[in-house]
């Protein structure tokens, strides 16, 4: 008999507690905190699977669970948590200052610096973090900071953070510590130290077994090592559980990295109906999907201009800005792609796909010495850029 994994093992636990607190929902008189555990459960469920179904549920029972009890700060800040996470970044905001004092508790400060890093404003998100750490200095809050300074081009000091937050968890969290390990692992790819990122996804394995997660990690880490076999195999694994349209892209282009147009074709459409059917329920949260997947896979300019125009509009950032910067590239728009490029470029961020745009933008724009400069800049930090690599 095979050994259960840790996910099965607390997959069973969740679907547990979820159906006797719903039997307890059903029966009078109902109790606020059961209820507040039930949606938070539904939410640790939806976090596990990955499946976005299973976070439709989540704010189907939230909207009625403030129907009934009103503005309970558990409520408005999972609601606020949910809203940035499909990047409504403006009802987010108003999320925290609906439930009196959310705003101000240290969890909606943590929540604000999230915001602020979304909307562009990186210094008020920096010094925001550091209060926040100041007042309760938690692996989740640790984690925030690194992931600025990694952004920022700080990856020795990112490492740091993610080392003492990974200290801070205990034997019972190890799904967050198995989180944190791929945090670590991309932080390596992401500066073509392949190694060193392998060290750090087998690490999250073994905290955790069983994680889709790890794996969509693995596969992309395989494609670019040149194992592409062995990463469209456990690409279809992935899918197999968790049917994104994001991983069916990823999955498309290794296959046309791999010189198999025939095998890419119907992994590409997958992913380009799934977009369109999520934008088309009213979400937006696969904006910037789009977006790559017009400029890189079809190669669409005006057609990448539009979602990527849309997606600003929620969300001015470095991210935003390379990706419209990048879709006039594409639409041959290259005057208005090069000021683009430079907004994004003053954010400070040091990112080898910013950079990489900006090269080629500046080349296109006759600049060939900037261009050089920033392509060098790309090599730099990722000697191995040109590999096979995933658009998160």
């Amino acid at each position: 008999m095979d050994k259960r994994t840790d996910f099965e093992i607390e997959w069973e636990r969740i679907q547990k507690d979820i159906a006797e607190l719903e039997g307890d929902a059903l029966r009078s008189p109902i109790d606020s905190q059961k209820e507040v555990r039930f949606v938070y459960r539904l939410y640790q469920r939806a976090s596990l699977s990955g499946k976005l179904l299973d976070f439709d549920v989540v704010e189907v029972a939230l909207r009625r669970a403030i129907e009934q009890w009103g503005p309970l700060p558990e409520f408005y800040f999972l609601k606020a948590n949910l809203d940035l996470k499909f990047h409504r970044i403006a009802e987010a905001r108003c999320d925290l200052e609906v439930s009196p004092g959310l705003a101000e508790s240290v969890q909606g400060k943590a929540l604000r610096v999230d915001l602020d890093f979304q909307e562009g404003r990186y210094e008020e998100a920096r010094k925001g973090c550091e209060s926040v750490l100041r007042q309760n200095r938690t692996w989740d809050n640790l984690v925030r900071l690194a992931y600025m300074k990694a952004t920022m081009g700080d990856a020795a000091g990112a490492e740091e953070l993610y080392i003492e937050a990974e200290d801070e968890l205990t034997a019972k969290e190890m799904q967050q510590f198995a989180w944190v390990e791929l945090q670590r692992g991309l932080l390596h790819l992401a500066h073509g130290r392949y190694e060193n990122a392998w060290v750090h996804y087998e690490r999250s394995g073994r905290a955790y077994s069983g994680y889709w997660l790890v794996d969509e990690h693995k596969a992309e880490w395989l494609g670019a090592q040149g194992k592409f076999e062995e990463a469209a195999a456990l690409y279809g694994q992935v899918i197999a559980r968790v049917p994104r349209p994001e991983f069916q892209q990823a999955l498309g282009e290794l296959y046309v990295f791999m010189g198999q147009p025939v095998k890419a074709r119907s992994w590409l459409e997958k992913a380009l109906a799934g977009y369109l059917e999520s934008v088309q329920r009213g979400e937006v949260h696969y904006y910037h999907h789009l977006v790559d997947f017009y400029a890189d896979v079809i190669k669409n300019g005006p057609e990448a201009v539009k979602w990527a125009r849309k997606d600003l509009e929620l969300r001015e950032n470095f991210s935003t800005q390379s990706a419209l910067a990048w879709a006039l590239y594409r639409a041959e728009e290259y005057s208005e792609a090069l000021e683009m490029i430079n907004k994004a470029l003053a954010s400070g961020v040091k990112d080898s796909h910013l950079l990489y745009k900006a090269g080629m933008i500046q080349l296109s724009a006759g600049r060939t010495e900037e261009s050089s400069r920033y392509l060098h800049m790309v090599s730099e930090i990722n000697p191995h850029y040109q590999n096979y690599h995933v658009h998160r």
